[in-house]
């Protein structure tokens, strides 16, 4: 037996890092629900519109469930190192961890994990948010950090980032979070409207907002860019160094908007060109058929005797007499 039972008596234990994020997990769950129930009505449509209308929807779901659930990740900026560091403070403790930084457009997670997992009685994993939106304090979320008693290497990484910081990169860090999120919100809603001028057959219209549903988007990466403009600031652990690089969220918000250029531009310049083949892909030509055979005039065949052509078979033979 040792003195407090071999851990530290003033410090909490490690907090039990949750598998998934909800926020995340409830986004893709309601898309994944609408995909499900476009799926099942699936086979009532016939011949080739099957497949158009197929490629549509996953198309569509995908733009909107990327735009919408990039709001909330915090991978836009990643970084991991391993190294050997003291645990916490008044201890001499070494251990050998991976530091990871994840910074997002509301705040950073910084985790820390041991190799292995168990060392000095102490069970390491850790995975701690400090945010930096609107209605949050990154200061005071670092000061309970430090009462609470947070191994050194989270405080180190996460003190980098407060507003008295040397580094001075909290400012631009959140201005550039809140600018980006603010052009993926108009984003989502232009993609909104691009999917009801769809829907109502105005292909041209829809073209136009899928353009500026694709430029916002390109938009908010330019916004996140300017934060590699910022002097760099040092994270050093020992003999290595803690850098980050751009994320998957960064990454797939850039496929995404690509995405978005080409079909808009593809419907627009298929609408100029080749209109008749994009009506297809629209399943509008066979309803654009059904138009015509309505509209077509009905004309009498002699003075004597004429036939009134009426759409869907219907034919009533009329018989004039001459005066």
């Amino acid at each position: 037996m040792t003195l407090w039972n071999g851990s530290y008596p003033f410090y909490p234990g490690a907090n039990a890092c949750f598998p998934f994020d909800t926020t995340r997990a409830a986004i893709i769950t309601v898309f994944l629900s609408m995909f499900v129930t476009f799926i099942i009505i699936l086979p009532g449509i016939r011949g080739r519109g099957r497949l158009f209308w197929f490629l549509r929807l996953v198309m569509g779901l995908f733009v909107g469930a990327v735009v919408l659930t990039i709001q909330f990740t915090r991978d836009w900026q990643t970084g991991w190192v391993q190294a050997n560091t003291s645990y916490k403070s008044f201890s001499s403790a070494v251990v050998n961890v991976d530091i990871g930084l994840h910074i997002g457009l509301e705040g950073v997670n910084i985790t820390l994990k041991g190799n292995p997992v168990n060392q000095i009685n102490e069970t390491i994993n850790y995975n701690e948010h400090f945010s930096w939106s609107f209605d949050a304090n990154y200061d005071r979320s670092y000061s309970e950090g430090l009462q609470k008693g947070l191994p050194s290497p989270i405080l180190y990484v996460a003190e980098k980032f407060t507003t008295q910081s040397p580094c001075a990169v909290h400012r631009q860090y959140r201005i550039s979070g809140h600018y980006t999120s603010a052009t993926l919100w108009f984003a989502f809603c232009t993609w909104l409207v691009s999917i009801l001028l769809f829907s109502m057959s105005l292909l041209l219209h829809g073209g136009y907002m899928l353009l500026l549903t694709a430029t916002l988007i390109l938009f908010s990466l330019l916004f996140f860019f300017t934060t590699r403009n910022i002097p760099k600031c040092p994270i050093q652990f020992g003999p290595v160094s803690l850098k980050t690089v751009y994320g998957e969220s960064f990454w797939l918000t850039l496929v995404t908007g690509l995405l978005c250029l080409l079909l808009g531009l593809g419907i627009i310049i298929l609408n100029s060109l080749q209109p008749e083949k994009l009506k297809l892909f629209f399943n509008l030509d066979k309803r654009k058929g059904a138009e015509k055979v309505w509209d077509k005039p009905c004309l009498p065949a002699n003075p004597s005797h004429s036939v009134l052509m009426v759409p869907l078979g219907e034919l009533c033979e009329v018989t004039a007499t001459q005066l």
